[in-house]
C-alpha cells in the first residue's frame, strides 16, 4: 500500500472516531487528508469501503502481532491464549474498534452488517480453533459452544469492568478470569456431554476454503514470517517484504483464487531466496 492510501486510510479512522461514521462526510475526509475528490475515488469507491480498509488494514496489523506470540510456542499452552487474548482487547481500545463496529450494527446498511458479520465469525472460528489446541479432539463437540459463550463472557466482563474501574481497568485481569471460568465450563460440559451447536455449523456460517487443515491460516502466517525474517533491512529488500505479502493475502482469498498470479509473485521471490527455499510455501498454493 502507498503511504498516500495509508495517510487516508489513517486520518479517515481518526476523524470516524473523533465525528462518527455517519457524521464523517467525504469532504471532511478530503479536506483533513489533503487530496482530491478524483484521488479519493482511485482509491475506494465510497465511504463503506474506506471504512472496511480501516478495518482490513488493524486486522492484518493485529493478526500479525498475534501469530507472532505464538512463535515458538506450545499452541496448547493457555497462557499463550491468554495473552493473545489481551493483545486482541489492547488493540479494539487503542484503535476504538468497538464504538464504530457497534455504529455500524446500529445502522441500516447491509454491506456493513454483512462485513462486520464476517469479522465476527472469523474471529470466532479462531477462538475455536485454538480451543482445540488446547483441549484437545475428545472436547470437539462441545468447542464451538465453549467459544462462542467465551466471546460473550469476555465482552461483558470487559464492557462493565470498564464501567467499574474506568482509569484502572486491567484486561489482563479480566482475560484472565474469563478464561478460568472458560476452563470450568468445558469441564462440565465434557462431563455431561451436553452439546447446542455442533462445531460443522461453521462451514455453513463461513465455509474454510481449507477443510482438511484447520490451521491453514497460522501455519501460512509463520511461513511469511519466518521468509521476512531472513530478509535483511535494506531498501533494496522492500520489493520482497511487499511481494510476500501480496502472496500471502492472495492465499487467504476464500474466494477468486488465482495461483498463476502466486506463481508470478514467487517467481520474483526467488531471485532473492532461491527455489528451494520456497517450496514450503509453494505448498500452501494446492
Amino acid at each position: 500500500m502507498n503511504d498516500r492510501k495509508q495517510h487516508v486510510i489513517n486520518t479517515a479512522h481518526q476523524l470516524f472516531v473523533e465525528k462518527g461514521f455517519q457524521a464523517t462526510s467525504i469532504q471532511d475526509i478530503l479536506d483533513y487528508s489533503s487530496i482530491s475528490k478524483g484521488t479519493f475515488y482511485n482509491y475506494f469507491s465510497s465511504k463503506n469501503e474506506l471504512l472496511m480498509a480501516i478495518f482490513r488494514d488493524i486486522q492484518k496489523k493485529f493478526e500479525h502481532e498475534r501469530n507472532e506470540l505464538l512463535v515458538g510456542k506450545d499452541p496448547a499452552d493457555i497462557e499463550v491464549f491468554i495473552n493473545q487474548m489481551v493483545l486482541q482487547v489492547k488493540t479494539h481500545r487503542a484503535t476504538n474498534l468497538i464504538p464504530l463496529y457497534e455504529e455500524v450494527l446500529f445502522l441500516n446498511d447491509v454491506e456493513l452488517k454483512k462485513f462486520i458479520g464476517n469479522i465476527q465469525i472469523r474471529l470466532l472460528r479462531w477462538v475455536y480453533e485454538r480451543l482445540n489446541d488446547i483441549f484437545g479432539e475428545s472436547n470437539k463437540p462441545y468447542l464451538l459452544d465453549g467459544a462462542i459463550m467465551f466471546t460473550a463472557i469476555l465482552h461483558h466482563n470487559l464492557k462493565y469492568e470498564r464501567m467499574a474501574n474506568r482509569l484502572n481497568s486491567s484486561p489482563e485481569r479480566v482475560v484472565r478470569y474469563s478464561v478460568n471460568r472458560l476452563v470450568i465450563l468445558m469441564n462440565d460440559v465434557n462431563s455431561t456431554g451436553e452439546q447446542l451447536l455442533p462445531p460443522e455449523i461453521l462451514e455453513e456460517w463461513s465455509p474454510s476454503c481449507h477443510k482438511k487443515d484447520k490451521t491453514y491460516h497460522e501455519k501460512l502466517t509463520l511461513e511469511i514470517m519466518s521468509l521476512k525474517k531472513e530478509l535483511v533491512k535494506d531498501k533494496d529488500l522492500e520489493k520482497y517484504v511487499e511481494l510476500l505479502d501480496f502472496v500471502q493475502e492472495e492465499l487467504l482469498q476464500s474466494d477468486n483464487k488465482r495461483p498463476f498470479v502466486v506463481e508470478s509473485a514467487l517467481a520474483a521471490i526467488e531471485i532473492y531466496f532461491g527455489k528451494d527455499k520456497l517450496q514450503r510455501l509453494r505448498s500452501f498454493i494446492q
